[in-house]
C-alpha cells in the first residue's frame, strides 16, 4: 500500500484512577454505533501529535498531554484505503475533568469510563483492543504516570562559512525559521512546562515560537552549548539531574555534538541501560526532536519510551 492512498490519523488512550483502580475512556460513537478509543484523521498541516490532543478535545472535551507512544494500527477501511492510526496514552487531570466541554453531538452519543478488564470486551474492533493491551502492559509494570524530556536540535542555521560574526550569533536560516514555528504547535502536545535552551542564538530562536504560543520563557543553559561543550566546560550532568529530579516535562533545545551526551546523562541518571535505540535518539537532523518519557514515581525503572521526530519542514 502506498503511503499516497493512506489515511493517517492519532488519538490516545485516556486514563485516571477511580476508586484505586486504572479506568480508560471509551466513547460511543453516534453513527456508527460502536465504541472506539478516542482518534481523528489528520487535518492539512498538521502533525501527528497535533491531531492526537486535538481529537482528544473535540471527542471528549478534555485537554491532555501525550505520554507514553502505544504503537499504530494498519486495517483496510471499506473504500479499500489502508488506515494507519498512531496512539499514544494521555493521563487525564483532574482540572481537565473539571474543564470538560463535552456533550453529546452528532459524533459522540457518550463517554464511559471503564477498567481495562471490561473494556476489552466493551471495544468493538480488534485492533483497539491491541492497542488497549500495549497499556495494560504499562500498567502492570506500574510505569502509566509520566513526564517527558523533549529534546530538539536546533533549527537550520546558516552555514559557519557564510557568517562572519561570532558562532554563538549565527542565526536560523529561512528554512530553520519555518521549523521553528512548526515545532511550537507539536512539541505543545507533550505540554512542557519549562523551555531550557543553549543561548546561542540559532537555539533561542528555535524554541522561542513555542515560548510565544506558550507563555513561558526561555530559561539560558550555557552547560548545554557547544561552545562549554567543545571547551570541556560542560555542565550536562547537573542540567539534567536537575530535570530528572523535577519530574516535569520539559524542552531542552540544544546542538548536534552536544545531544549524545544529553542522552548518556538521561540513561546514567535513570539506570537505562546504553544501547543503540538511546544512542539513536541524539542522531537528529536541525529541527528535529526526540521524546524521552519518564517514570514520575520511579525514575530509576529506566526510561520508558523514546520517540524520534525528524523535522517536517
Amino acid at each position: 500500500m502506498s503511503p499516497e492512498t493512506a489515511v493517517y490519523a492519532a488519538g490516545a488512550v485516556c486514563w485516571r484512577i477511580i476508586d484505586g483502580r486504572m479506568h480508560v475512556l471509551l466513547i460511543h460513537r453516534t453513527v456508527h454505533g460502536d465504541v472506539t478509543i478516542p482518534k481523528g484523521k489528520v487535518d492539512p498541516g498538521e502533525s501527528l501529535s497535533q491531531t492526537a490532543v486535538r481529537e482528544i478535545q473535540e471527542e471528549t472535551g478534555l485537554e491532555i498531554a501525550l505520554g507514553v507512544p502505544l504503537g499504530v494500527s494498519r486495517y483496510l477501511m471499506p473504500s479499500g484505503r489502508e488506515k494507519v492510526v498512531h496512539y499514544w496514552a494521555g493521563e487525564v487531570s483532574d482540572h481537565a475533568l473539571q474543564h470538560s466541554t463535552f456533550k453529546p453531538n452528532g459524533e459522540v452519543a457518550a463517554l464511559e469510563w471503564v477498567t481495562i478488564k471490561r473494556a476489552r470486551n466493551y471495544l468493538t474492533y480488534a485492533p483497539d483492543v491491541e492497542i488497549l493491551e500495549n497499556f495494560a502492559a504499562l500498567v502492570e509494570q506500574g510505569v502509566t504516570s509520566t513526564f517527558a524530556l523533549l529534546l530538539v536540535r536546533h533549527g537550520k542555521a546558516l552555514a559557519r562559512g557564510s557568517w562572519k560574526g561570532q558562532d554563538t550569533a549565527r542565526p536560523l536560516a529561512a528554512r530553520g525559521v519555518a521549523q521553528a514555528a512548526d515545532l511550537a504547535d507539536t512539541l505543545s502536545a507533550w505540554r512542557p512546562e519549562r523551555i531550557y535552551s543553549s543561548p546561542a542564538i540559532r537555539c533561542v530562536t528555535t524554541v522561542r515560537p513555542l515560548s510565544a504560543a506558550t507563555s513561558m520563557k526561555v530559561r539560558l543553559k550555557p552547560g548545554i552549548s557547544e561552545d562549554a561543550w567543545a571547551a570541556g566546560d560542560a555542565d550536562i550532568r547537573r542540567v539534567i539531574g536537575k530535570r530528572i529530579r523535577a519530574g516535569r516535562s520539559a524542552v531542552l533545545c540544544s546542538h548536534g555534538p552536544v545531544l549524545p551526551e544529553i542522552i548518556r546523562e538521561i540513561s546514567l541518571a535513570t539506570a537505562t541501560p546504553l544501547g543503540s535505540y538511546v544512542a539513536d535518539a541524539a542522531e537528529l537532523e536541525p529541527g528535529g526532536f526526540s521524546v524521552v518519557h519518564v517514570s514520575k514515581t520511579n525514575s530509576g525503572s529506566g526510561v520508558i519510551a523514546i520517540e524520534t521526530h525528524a523535522p517536517r519542514v
